[in-house]
């Protein structure tokens, strides 16, 4: 196993971003010294944080701040929380200050043959997308954006339910931190009560038919300002309001322990492996749903998933399944 902290614009940034992490007031002077920079060469990089969404405070006659302080990612410390069967199974962990997209950035090694069992998370994405060409809003510093190559073989077939079970995983890390209200909507959404906490991006490449890559994208909202947030067009949590002082590697590393043995193991136990897991969390259990794939518009109540991840909608008295892909679930009002 490796670790890669990935270069960026943000690079000269990571100094004095270390210093401000703790929450504390620090004389432009003090970070000056600290660094080895004049304090106009430290106001200069100051700037710079409104840009990358930081809140900077500043206090006259004593200093700068970031209010609340600022956990940035450790290698070592996801490592640490990792155990010995993940930490067996992943190949590369890869740190990014600032990227346009992890998933890209691992599609792009996947299709080079290089990017099976590595891990990638970013401080900050300026092109995060989600499910159906969605935004996903992630602020320097905050939440979680985190990528993980796999390679399968069997083809696309064998994957069939995959981001289901990932939701599964996701709410077995949450469940490690006591985090309540947790519910999992179909195909791949973490509620927590009655709100998005957390989304999965599932993208493939290579023979659909036999072997295939796969780039599992994750995103979680912890640590969001309102301000940011604004952006966000549907009702949204966050971690850090629900279950303050979750620390972001620890978070990480538990992610990245439930998640790594499910893709090891998924060729051979498949969804049904999850099945009862994902039925006991489902925020629409027979309640009725409307579903929408283009014009085309389904309503009925949600009577769970079948053993391959599809929707099982009762349409008045008749079961219909439905895969994932383009359609869209919605609770109705």
């Amino acid at each position: 196993m490796q670790d890669t902290i990935a270069k960026s614009s943000l690079e000269q940034l990571r100094p004095v971003l270390e210093l401000l992490a703790d929450g504390n007031l620090h004389s432009g002077e003090s970070l000056g010294a600290a660094l080895g920079v004049s304090r106009a060469a430290v106001w200069k990089q100051l700037k710079k944080f409104e840009h990358y969404g930081l809140a900077l405070e500043s206090v006259k006659g004593r200093g700068y701040r970031l209010p609340g302080g600022l956990e940035l990612l450790s290698s070592d410390k996801i490592y640490e929380g990792l155990g010995d069967n993940s930490n067996a199974l992943l190949r590369e962990l890869i740190l990014f200050d600032e990227v346009g997209s992890t998933n890209t950035q691992l599609l792009t090694r996947m299709e080079q043959g290089s990017g099976h069992a590595i891990a990638m998370l970013a401080e900050r994405q300026s092109a995060g997308r989600g499910r159906r060409g969605r935004g996903w809003i992630s602020p320097y510093g905050v939440g979680v954006s985190l990528s993980v190559g796999w390679e399968f073989s069997g083809g696309v077939q064998s994957l069939e339910g995959l981001s289901l079970a990932v939701g599964v995983a996701l709410a077995r890390a949450l469940e490690r931190f006591s985090v309540p209200d947790i519910r999992l909507k179909w195909p791949n959404d973490i509620w927590c009560r009655g709100r998005k906490l957390a989304g999965v991006l599932l993208e493939l490449k290579g023979d659909l038919t036999d072997r295939c890559a796969v780039v599992i994208g994750i995103g979680l909202n912890s640590g969001l300002r309102i301000e940011t947030a604004t952006e966000i067009d549907q009702p949204w949590a966050d971690l850090q309001q629900i279950c303050p002082g979750i620390p972001r590697n620890h978070l990480v590393a538990a992610i990245l322990d439930e998640l790594l043995p499910l893709l090891h193991e998924y060729p051979q136990r498949g969804f049904s492996a999850y099945r009862d897991a994902w039925t006991k969390l489902d925020q629409f259990a027979g309640q009725p749903v409307t579903l929408q794939a283009g014009s085309q518009v389904w309503a009925g109540i949600a009577a769970g998933v079948d053993d391959k991840g599809a929707l099982i909608l009762d349409m008045d008295g008749e079961l219909k399944h439905f895969h994932g892909g383009e359609i869209s679930l919605r609770g109705q009002v």
